[in-house]
């Protein structure tokens, strides 16, 4: 389930990627299916970075016809790390993907800031947070929803334009937009109203079997439902920019 959309980011082979904030690599996967991407992924958890790793080395093992990785892919690497504290040199990558990253942190323009840094002049940022609408119907349903960085809560609602404007300060020009997921905002929406953790109840179980069974077969109905209804309940924004020059 990609958030970024990769046709977006205009990458060529030797095209060096930092996903940040990579979790278990659903985007770090899909380079794999792109030849000679050099794909780096940080996040700070242990087992994030263990499942990412892991992800990779299956599909690495796998044939292309059975969506594993092309002859022709580039290498890649997967480590603990902190948005704080990157540990590349300036202007190392060609393009940088921080998806749903930045909801989680107290420091969310110092971490912005620090990825930027090794973003190269006229690199492409792909980035996504909550949308404000659904992401607001979650806090209001859910006291537990908004819970503190330590436990890997949500801090914030990005509300209007704030993240357009975060990205034009630190000298990006915006060059795409749109919403993603709008079939899980109601997925969350029935978690937050029965219980983040009450996973047996029966709306959110028949919910998430009917997510799971969209997600591995994309019938084109739903594929078009969503496509109708990200506009208007689409749990995520997605902002792609370019890195000015100056």
């Amino acid at each position: 389930m990609l958030t970024v959309e990769f046709e977006r980011l205009g990458l060529e082979p030797g095209a060096r990627v930092l996903d940040l904030g990579c979790g278990a690599g659903r985007h770090l996967r899909e380079t794999r299916r792109r030849p000679g991407i050099l794909a780096v992924g940080v996040d700070l958890g242990a087992e994030e970075v263990a499942g990412a790793k892991a992800a990779l080395r299956e599909m690495d093992e796998l044939s292309p016809e059975l969506g594993g990785t092309i002859p022709n892919a580039g290498p890649w690497a997967a480590l603990r790390g902190s948005g704080y504290a990157l540990p590349f040199r300036d202007a190392s990558f060609d393009c940088l993907i921080v998806s749903e990253v930045l909801e989680h942190l107290e420091r969310d323009e110092e971490a912005l800031r620090e990825a930027s840094r090794v973003l190269k002049p006229g690199g492409v940022l792909a980035v996504s947070v909550p949308r404000a609408v659904p992401e607001s119907i979650c806090w209001a349903l859910s006291s537990e929803y908004p819970a503190p960085v330590a436990v890997g809560g949500h801090v914030r609602i990005y509300r209007g334009n704030r993240l357009a404007g975060m990205l034009k300060c630190f000298g990006y020009e915006i060059v795409g937009r749109h919403y993603a997921h709008a079939l899980h905002s109601p997925y969350w929406w029935l978690k937050c109203l029965f219980g983040l953790k009450n996973e047996r109840v029966w709306p959110v179980k028949l919910y998430h079997r009917f997510l799971v069974w969209d997600l591995m077969q994309r019938p084109r109905l739903t594929r078009a439902l969503e496509s109708l209804l990200n506009p208007l309940i689409g749990k995520s924004v997605v902002l792609y920019a370019v890195k000015g020059y100056a």
